[in-house]
């Protein structure tokens, strides 16, 4: 790595923190917040989304989501549905109205970045693969070799400190 592991978060930190920022001061227009947003950016695929999988997309822990997803059921944005393949568990879904709010809200976020240009789209694409490599390597918690794949060695020590 050629920046020391604290220059780096650093750097990633604030490019994290300068992006919501950023992207809070559109959203703030519709009354809208980050992590309600990356909630109806993931139903927007319209497969509809336990619980788990809404938490990890909006990085909110359980307890804030499931206030998050009442408050997008009250508004007529999303709603829940039994899980068909596990009858225990419930799925998320957009409604009409939501999906219309997410669209407006995307297009919006859209042209503000746009707008921006920080990258060209060949170092933007390659920006977005190194970020999900370091993603996935620090997930898995060994090191990535030139194509992306973990280590096994590493993989193993990591695992075995959390035991």
């Amino acid at each position: 790595m050629a920046r020391r592991p604290e220059e780096l978060l650093h750097l990633l930190t604030r490019a994290e923190r300068l992006s919501v920022r950023r992207t809070q001061s559109v959203l703030e227009e519709f009354d809208c917040s980050v992590e309600a947003w990356r909630v109806l950016d993931l139903l927007s695929d319209g497969q509809g989304h336990n619980m788990t999988a809404l938490a990890e997309h909006a990085f909110l822990p359980a307890p804030s989501l499931t206030k998050l997803i009442d408050q997008l059921v009250d508004q007529n944005l999303v709603f829940r549905r039994v899980d068909p393949a596990d009858r225990r568990r419930v799925l998320a879904h957009l409604t009409p109205r939501g999906l219309e709010r997410w669209q407006r809200l995307a297009r919006e976020v859209r042209a503000d970045w746009t707008g921006l240009e920080p990258l060209g789209d060949e170092d933007g694409k390659r920006l977005e693969l190194l970020l999900d490599r370091l993603a996935r390597t620090l997930e898995a918690g060994g090191s990535a070799d030139a194509r992306g794949r973990v280590s096994a060695g590493r993989a193993e020590r990591a695992a075995g400190r959390g035991r």
